[in-house]
């Protein structure tokens, strides 16, 4: 039953998110420079100079801080040979800046990475999907967790997006079929 339920729930994410997500990391990708790309993403913003709706309460001067210490770093940023070792520096960059927090770290790695082509390989946690994996019953204490890990639904799709699923769906999880269901025609 659980395997039918996360199908459904990785169809749904591939039918109503993944061109989304594809679509923001482009934008950061196609930057011309990695300082333009590295000052968007410390900003959280998007096309039109919009912000992205996961750091929206994040107060201007809080993400100007973070985006001078990047920028200031971005050097040791482009040396980066993996996502793990970006995510760790921006996370020691900017992880200590009062109002950033682990989703912030993660976001901007995430989106200086497509820049630098470094893509997680590992499903990378903080507070929305940490509630996902523990939902699912998946130990959710440590920073990340591999993708063989997770339930073979799962693993149809790349570590950034199980983190999207997790984060997403995180209230389907562990709860009866019906209202599983019922929550998944309400998201459509």
């Amino acid at each position: 039953m659980i395997t039918d339920k996360l199908s459904s729930i990785v169809a749904n994410y591939i039918k109503h998110h993944q061109k989304r997500a594809e679509k923001e990391l482009h934008w950061f990708a196609i930057q011309p420079s990695l300082a333009r790309a590295v000052s968007l993403a410390a900003l959280a913003r998007g096309p039109g100079n919009k912000r992205f709706s996961h750091q929206r309460r994040l107060q201007e001067p809080v993400l100007a801080e973070g985006r001078r210490r990047l920028l200031q770093a971005i050097g040791r940023l482009q040396r980066a040979s993996s996502f793990d070792e970006l995510f760790s520096f921006v996370e020691s960059c900017i992880g200590d800046v009062d109002g950033i927090g682990e989703l912030t770290v993660y976001d901007t790695a995430l989106r200086i990475g497509a820049k630098l082509n470094l893509e997680p390989g590992r499903v990378y946690l903080h507070r929305g999907t940490r509630e996902g994996a523990r939902r699912l019953g998946i130990g959710s204490s440590d920073l990340s967790i591999p993708i063989d890990r997770l339930p073979p639904p799962l693993r149809k799709l790349k570590a950034r997006e199980i983190e999207d699923v997790l984060c997403i769906y995180k209230d389907d999880f562990g709860v009866n079929e019906l209202q599983a269901g019922a929550s998944l025609k309400q998201k459509c």
